[in-house]
């Protein structure tokens, strides 16, 4: 069975309302009124029999023959296809009656009990229903006959109201169709509505342009990769021609086959760092994580870059605080983050200087904090020293790729929080990085140096 439009679902529903209102509408209009009408009824019945006992009271003094004729005279001002009735107990009776016989059908009666002169009388009075009935059955005529009809008239609205309100939805969908890899630039249309739909079209403008810039970063990350790997790859063919030219001294030979094992252990690395910002970008599944101590972290990575630390000689400090700074993350992935941001620090720092690493808590988290005593970074290259292939004025000869702080920024992003850099020119720079405390501390000792050498 084919699935029915959400236009011609919302006029369905529409109708299915609209009768219930109206059904439930036109009952109670029904009801309202007969019990208004039967109400009235009651009431004049009620009025007549008080009328009746006063005019009996008054007229009771004279005899029984001309007491009846009096009454009988009362009675003839009463409405047509009434009936009156008083019976006494000690026999008196009296009963009238319109002219013409009673009609068939539902009565109204009101019955009243009273005492006059130690005796009692009951009053019985009534009243066809017949003028309520032919009215009631008048309205319920016209609710069965025009309900129909507004139910109709309505859910043509209805239909031309809801393929007017869905329009801009057919005009977002056709265009949608439309849009491909190839015009991801194009957006759908906007209705000046400011309406839900219109929200719709902007969310929908909003993902496309993100999905635009992905795939435009995609493809300038392709094409640097691509130009990345082009020199390493011409070093390693060229040193091989040119070995293979003629024959060389072992030396020689052996000072090529040097030069090209650098050059694969260069491309190697970029070839892992390519992969391993994939995989972060990809899942995070690849990423688990546990309860591991950023002191712990720290110290590892401190001892393991103290070597490069004294070739360059640069110091290395850490204060990392006497409690444990428990937190949620991966160790292989924040050893790489704060191995980057050191060797980045080493890399930029003049000799004879120092590099801190310093544990910092406040509230819930903690921030590692990592500060060189280097050239510092411009203001025109700070907000991009986080994008790949991304290398600095003054950088492009340190054999870094400008891969190794996007890789820590990717890591950062995957434990839920981001690298935060400040720097300025001539005095140095500072990395941050904030976790979210995850258990009780323990105590450690405080400050670790590796001192210049």
């Amino acid at each position: 069975m084919p699935r029915l439009s959400i236009s011609v679902r919302l006029t369905l529903w529409y109708a299915a309302f609209l009768t219930a209102s109206l059904a439930l509408f036109g009952g109670l209009l029904w009801f309202s009124l007969r019990s208004r009408l039967v109400s009235g009824i009651d009431q004049d019945l009620a009025d007549r029999a008080t009328r009746f006992e006063n005019y009996f009271r008054a007229e009771s003094i004279v005899k029984d023959v001309q007491l009846r004729d009096e009454l009988e005279e009362f009675c003839q001002a009463l409405p047509a296809a009434s009936y009156l009735d008083l019976r006494g107990a000690h026999g008196f009776e009296f009963r009238y009656s319109s002219g013409a016989a009673l009609p068939a059908g539902a009565m109204r009666t009101y019955r009243r009990q009273f005492r006059f002169r130690e005796e009692s009388f009951e009053l019985e009075t009534g009243k066809p229903l017949g003028d309520a009935e032919r009215t009631l059955e008048l309205l319920r005529r016209l609710l069965a006959s025009w309900i129909p009809v507004v139910i109709a008239v309505a859910c043509l609205g209805g239909a031309w109201l809801s393929r007017r309100a869905l329009k801009p939805v057919r005009e977002a969908t056709a265009a949608a169709l439309t849009i491909g890899i190839e015009n991801l630039s194009q957006r759908l249309p906007v209705a000046a509505t400011g309406d839900e739909i219109a929200h719709l079209a902007e969310g929908w403008n909003s993902m496309l342009e993100r999905l635009e810039k992905a795939v435009r970063t995609l493809s300038q990350f392709t094409a640097d990769a691509s130009h990345e790997l082009r020199t390493p790859l011409a070093v390693v063919r060229t040193t091989a021609e040119l070995a293979l030219q003629r024959a060389r001294t072992a030396d020689s030979y052996r000072e090529s086959l040097a030069e090209i094992v650098a050059e694969t252990a260069r491309m190697t690395q970029l070839v892992e760092d390519l992969l391993f910002l994939a995989r972060t970008d990809t899942a995070r599944a690849e990423m688990p994580l546990e309860p591991i101590d950023l002191r712990d972290v720290l110290t590892g990575v401190c001892a393991e870059i103290r070597g490069l630390a004294e070739m360059r000689q640069v110091g290395v400090a850490s204060r990392l605080g006497d409690e444990a700074a428990i937190v949620s993350g991966n160790p292989a992935a924040l050893h790489r983050l704060f191995l980057v941001l050191l060797d980045n620090a080493l890399k930029y720092s003049r000799r004879g200087g120092t590099v801190t690493v310093t544990l910092e808590r406040a509230g819930h988290g903690v921030s590692i904090v990592v500060e060189d005593s280097g050239a510092g970074i411009g203001p025109a290259d700070l907000p991009h020293i986080f994008e790949r292939f991304y290398r600095a004025e003054g950088s492009r000869g340190d054999g870094g790729h400008g891969l190794g702080l996007s890789l820590a920024q990717s890591i950062a992003k995957a434990h839920g929080t981001a690298i935060e850099a400040a720097s300025r020119p001539g005095a140095g720079s500072k990395f941050q990085v904030t976790f979210e405390l995850r258990a009780a501390p323990r105590r450690r000792p405080e400050r670790e140096i590796f001192p210049a050498r």
